[in-house]
């Protein structure tokens, strides 16, 4: 993550803002990994992306049913919350791969489980800025793909 420009975020109504900007570049097929401790701000971000992609209902964390799948914005957003999932096979078992082509994928704890789903993703490293119990880190890193380009364009 060397070299990946860091993103401010003094509020959660920042972080849901940075999540609303990201949905203005996500295609059918994107897959979107969030990296970060307990309470740094992974639910929030996907809020934002949902509200980006018109999703009206609520999109609150997935945590006990591993997965929820919001089809009434301009894409779906299947929403992953892979925190109790114990490995690459269990998330094959969700049958997630069904739905990636088609929808926004965004995996909460994704990172070294994920990566399967597609051959170029996004990575979001959120974290808490030292000393802050408000403030969020934000790092965008694009693997493969396009990604480069439409960090860049944020």
């Amino acid at each position: 993550m060397p070299g990946a420009p860091a993103v401010k975020l003094p509020t959660v109504d920042d972080t849901r803002a940075l999540g609303s900007k990201l949905a203005q570049v996500l295609r059918a097929g994107d897959l979107v990994l969030l990296i970060g401790p307990l309470g740094a701000g992974k639910t929030a971000l996907t809020q934002g992306i949902g509200a980006g992609l018109g999703v009206r209902a609520a999109v609150t964390s997935p945590t006990f049913v591993i997965s929820r799948v919001h089809r009434d914005g301009r894409l779906p957003l299947v929403h992953v919350d892979a925190y109790r999932v114990g490995g690459r096979l269990e998330l094959d078992d969700l049958d997630l791969d069904a739905s990636v082509e088609d929808s926004v994928t965004v995996v909460e704890w994704g990172e070294g489980i994920a990566e399967q789903l597609s051959d170029a993703y996004l990575e979001i490293h959120l974290d808490r800025l030292d000393g802050s119990d408000e403030t969020r880190v934000a790092r965008l890193v694009g693997v493969g793909g396009d990604w480069a380009e439409r960090v860049a364009s944020l």
